[in-house]
């Protein structure tokens, strides 16, 4: 995610993270169980973000950086029965001549295990959302999740079942 202005490292962190205790899924880790994967839920997680200062690069130079970064970030593997399965890092550009606005690259890594597309939406709005209100020094205006991932997981697994899992398997 590109952001562009001032930022309050403390806030993004603390955004972040609240998002990490609000949704179960992105505290688990997997442990193979009689030859199954059974999910590991963490009551908490405090998410660190490892900051690149990239802003002494010439400008021409920072994007690939940025690209080289984004790709080393895709490869590095994650540890399912250890965690967590989730990454964060900000990489600092600094000031651009076309705009002399502070631009930043966010770098929100997820296993797929724990998030998918239609989630990414989900995460990038609750994230606005609350580094909106925490930066106002506000509390988080989002209320508590009535369900959770695992929640939905267990309604899916018992619908999905006898002849509706055959259309889907077909």
């Amino acid at each position: 995610m590109r952001l562009s202005g001032d930022l309050d490292i403390e806030v993004l962190r603390k955004s972040l993270n609240e998002i990490i205790r609000r949704h179960e899924v992105l505290r688990t880790t997997f442990v193979m169980g009689d030859d199954k994967a059974v999910q590991i839920i963490a009551p908490e997680l405090d998410l660190n973000i490892e900051v690149v200062d990239l802003h002494s690069l010439p400008e021409e130079v920072r994007e690939l950086e940025v690209h080289r970064h984004l790709t080393e970030e895709a490869q590095k593997p994650f540890d399912l029965a250890h965690g967590p399965l989730v990454r964060a890092s900000l990489l600092s550009l600094g000031l651009t001549r076309s705009s002399g606005i502070t631009e930043y690259v966010m770098l929100f890594t997820l296993h797929h295990i724990v998030s998918d597309g239609w989630s990414t939406a989900v995460l990038i709005r609750e994230f606005i959302t609350l580094y909106e209100a925490f930066s106002k020094d506000k509390t988080s205006p989002l209320p508590e999740l009535p369900i959770q991932y695992a929640d939905y997981a267990v309604w899916q697994r018992k619908w999905l079942q006898g002849e509706r899992l055959e259309q889907q398997l077909n």
